[in-house]
């Protein structure tokens, strides 16, 4: 049976795949800070037959990844499968935004996923086989304005995994990075901005999407086994990342008419 580590497994997208590993036959290990619900989770998981158990982890946390790394390391030999999903959202125009919380969002973001590679890694290389799956977003493709903190941080996700994709794969250790777009999920649950109007829209654009968590987990389950590195979600983003591709001008003055409307909406500074 191949084993899975999820980290923010506990809800959310996180919560989506973990149902989708276990109904692929994959044991599993959520790791979460949220103990009640990663617990619960693991419960319901149990009792449909899975076999999973939970981790308490702070992915900014070195000695929590490491005593992670050796609970796994007993209990399974080995890991197959790494998930990278723990992640937090900040907004804000550049003058606005904190330096505690452009931290704050680096740390978990960017330091969370380079620390569960750098942990994991090597027990896959063991083994010379296994997937790796980081969750980044189109905003590390597409660069929308009032969100430099979240942008950067998920842009670095994209450049580790296009590093790890070249540096692992004459390990048989697949890497793959997931856009998504918004869709039904509880990302503005812990978000930092001083704009209520900004986590209004995002909340807004997320339950008006038509993609639900469990579409999402079901593409990075059949991506990783296509061996897919891009994992592109929604269409209309995709067709936007290839306008950039082709045409970056273009693209800058399609956001920038998108940006002027979206600001005067949540109030934020336009000129």
């Amino acid at each position: 049976m191949k084993s899975v580590l999820i980290t923010g497994g506990a809800s959310g997208l996180g919560l989506a795949m973990a149902h989708e590993y276990a109904a692929q036959g994959y044991k599993l290990c959520i790791a979460d800070m949220q103990v009640e619900q990663g617990q619960q989770v693991v419960k319901d998981l149990n009792e449909k037959g899975a076999e999973a158990f939970f981790f308490e982890l702070d992915v900014r946390s070195d000695e929590q990844w490491l005593s992670l790394h050796n609970e796994i390391a007993q209990r399974w030999k080995g890991l197959d499968v790494l998930i990278n999903n723990a992640g937090v959202a900040a907004s804000g125009l550049i003058e606005e935004q904190s330096i505690v919380d452009w931290q704050w969002i680096l740390d978990i973001n960017v330091m969370g996923v380079v620390r569960g590679c750098k942990t994991f890694t090597p027990l896959m290389k063991k083994k010379e086989q296994g997937s790796i799956i980081n969750i980044a977003s189109m905003a590390g493709l597409l660069h929308g304005a009032s969100m430099s903190a979240y942008n950067v941080s998920k842009a670095s996700v994209v450049a580790l995994s296009e590093t790890l994709r070249i540096e692992l794969e004459s390990w048989n250790i697949s890497v793959s990075v997931v856009c998504p777009a918004f869709f039904k999920t509880n990302l503005t649950d812990n978000m930092r901005t001083n704009n209520p109007g900004v986590k209004k829209a995002v909340d807004n654009w997320m339950k008006t999407s038509g993609i639900q968590a469990e579409d999402i987990a079901r593409m990075v389950y059949l991506g990783m086994e296509k061996q897919q590195f891009f994992i592109l979600t929604h269409r209309r983003e995709k067709m936007l990342w290839w306008v950039k591709r082709l045409s970056p001008n273009l693209l800058f003055r399609l956001m920038i008419k998108a940006t002027r409307i979206q600001l005067k909406r949540t109030g934020g500074d336009i000129k």
